[in-house]
Protein backbone atom coordinates (compact mmCIF):
# COMPACT_ATOMS: atom_id res chain seq x y z
CA UNK A 1 0.00 0.00 0.00
CA UNK A 2 1.50 3.31 -1.05
CA UNK A 3 1.65 6.38 1.18
CA UNK A 4 -0.78 8.14 -1.17
CA UNK A 5 -3.24 5.26 -0.76
CA UNK A 6 -2.85 5.35 3.03
CA UNK A 7 -3.42 9.11 3.07
CA UNK A 8 -6.50 8.72 0.89
CA UNK A 9 -7.89 6.03 3.20
CA UNK A 10 -7.16 8.07 6.31
CA UNK A 11 -8.85 11.15 4.81
CA UNK A 12 -11.88 9.01 3.96
CA UNK A 13 -12.05 7.66 7.51
CA UNK A 14 -11.79 11.18 8.94
CA UNK A 15 -14.65 12.33 6.70
CA UNK A 16 -16.76 9.27 7.59
CA UNK A 17 -16.23 9.86 11.34
CA UNK A 18 -17.22 13.52 11.00
CA UNK A 19 -20.29 12.49 8.98
CA UNK A 20 -21.39 10.13 11.75
CA UNK A 21 -20.73 12.66 14.53
CA UNK A 22 -22.86 15.24 12.69
CA UNK A 23 -25.70 12.70 12.84
CA UNK A 24 -25.40 12.14 16.62
CA UNK A 25 -23.30 8.98 16.56
CA UNK A 26 -20.66 8.81 19.28
CA UNK A 27 -17.32 7.50 18.07
CA UNK A 28 -16.17 4.86 20.56
CA UNK A 29 -13.03 3.77 18.69
CA UNK A 30 -11.15 4.29 15.46
CA UNK A 31 -8.84 1.79 13.83
CA UNK A 32 -9.62 -0.78 16.53
CA UNK A 33 -7.06 -3.53 15.96
CA UNK A 34 -6.73 -6.99 17.50
CA UNK A 35 -5.29 -10.28 16.18
CA UNK A 36 -8.64 -11.06 14.50
CA UNK A 37 -8.52 -7.91 12.37
CA UNK A 38 -9.32 -4.21 12.31
CA UNK A 39 -12.47 -2.13 12.37
CA UNK A 40 -12.21 1.39 10.97
CA UNK A 41 -14.84 2.99 13.22
CA UNK A 42 -16.84 1.74 16.19
CA UNK A 43 -19.75 4.07 16.87
CA UNK A 44 -22.66 4.11 19.28
CA UNK A 45 -26.11 5.53 18.67
CA UNK A 46 -28.73 4.98 21.31
CA UNK A 47 -28.37 1.38 22.48
CA UNK A 48 -26.77 0.16 19.24
CA UNK A 49 -23.08 -0.48 18.69
CA UNK A 50 -22.21 0.07 15.03
CA UNK A 51 -19.11 -1.42 13.43
CA UNK A 52 -18.21 0.60 10.34
CA UNK A 53 -15.98 -0.35 7.42
CA UNK A 54 -14.91 2.69 5.42
CA UNK A 55 -13.90 2.31 1.78
CA UNK A 56 -12.54 5.31 -0.08
CA UNK A 57 -12.16 5.35 -3.86
CA UNK A 58 -11.37 7.85 -6.56
CA UNK A 59 -13.58 6.05 -9.10
CA UNK A 60 -15.88 3.07 -9.52
CA UNK A 61 -13.77 1.66 -12.35
CA UNK A 62 -13.17 -1.48 -10.27
CA UNK A 63 -16.66 -1.51 -8.70
CA UNK A 64 -18.23 0.43 -5.87
CA UNK A 65 -16.35 0.73 -2.60
CA UNK A 66 -18.97 -1.42 -0.84
CA UNK A 67 -18.34 -4.24 -3.32
CA UNK A 68 -14.82 -4.48 -1.86
CA UNK A 69 -16.34 -5.67 1.44
CA UNK A 70 -16.87 -9.26 0.46
CA UNK A 71 -17.74 -12.30 2.56
CA UNK A 72 -14.20 -12.88 3.84
CA UNK A 73 -13.79 -9.24 4.92
CA UNK A 74 -17.21 -9.33 6.57
CA UNK A 75 -16.20 -12.40 8.61
CA UNK A 76 -13.02 -10.64 9.79
CA UNK A 77 -15.05 -7.61 10.86
CA UNK A 78 -17.54 -9.80 12.72
CA UNK A 79 -14.75 -11.68 14.55
CA UNK A 80 -13.13 -8.35 15.46
CA UNK A 81 -16.48 -7.01 16.69
CA UNK A 82 -16.71 -9.95 19.10
CA UNK A 83 -13.28 -9.00 20.49
CA UNK A 84 -14.40 -5.39 20.92
CA UNK A 85 -17.57 -6.34 22.77
CA UNK A 86 -15.68 -8.75 25.04
CA UNK A 87 -12.93 -6.22 25.83
CA UNK A 88 -15.52 -3.49 26.47
CA UNK A 89 -17.46 -5.80 28.80
CA UNK A 90 -20.60 -5.54 26.69
CA UNK A 91 -22.61 -8.75 26.86
CA UNK A 92 -25.97 -7.65 25.50
CA UNK A 93 -26.55 -4.98 22.91
CA UNK A 94 -27.89 -4.39 19.46
CA UNK A 95 -25.11 -4.53 16.89
CA UNK A 96 -25.05 -3.34 13.32
CA UNK A 97 -22.50 -3.61 10.54
CA UNK A 98 -22.34 -0.60 8.24
CA UNK A 99 -20.27 0.27 5.21
CA UNK A 100 -19.42 3.82 4.32
CA UNK A 101 -18.38 4.62 0.78
CA UNK A 102 -16.30 7.75 0.39
CA UNK A 103 -15.77 9.09 -3.11
CA UNK A 104 -12.71 11.32 -3.41
CA UNK A 105 -13.48 13.96 -5.99
CA UNK A 106 -10.84 15.63 -8.09
CA UNK A 107 -11.19 19.31 -7.25
CA UNK A 108 -14.78 18.83 -6.12
CA UNK A 109 -16.43 18.00 -2.83
CA UNK A 110 -16.00 14.45 -1.61
CA UNK A 111 -19.16 12.41 -1.28
CA UNK A 112 -20.15 10.02 1.51
CA UNK A 113 -22.65 7.19 1.14
CA UNK A 114 -23.64 5.51 4.41
CA UNK A 115 -25.06 1.98 4.10
CA UNK A 116 -26.56 1.02 7.49
CA UNK A 117 -26.89 -2.73 8.01
CA UNK A 118 -24.76 -3.48 4.95
CA UNK A 119 -24.29 -7.06 6.18
CA UNK A 120 -25.33 -9.26 9.08
CA UNK A 121 -24.04 -12.18 11.07
CA UNK A 122 -25.16 -15.33 9.24
CA UNK A 123 -28.05 -17.08 10.91
CA UNK A 124 -29.41 -13.84 12.38
CA UNK A 125 -31.95 -11.36 11.06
Amino acid sequence: MTMATKRLGRAGEDLAAAYLEERDYRIAARNYRVPAGEIDIVAVKGRTVIFVEVKTRRSVRCGTPAQAVGWYKQQKIIRTAYWFLQQAGISECECRFDVMEVYAGEGEAWQVRHIPGAFEIEGRG
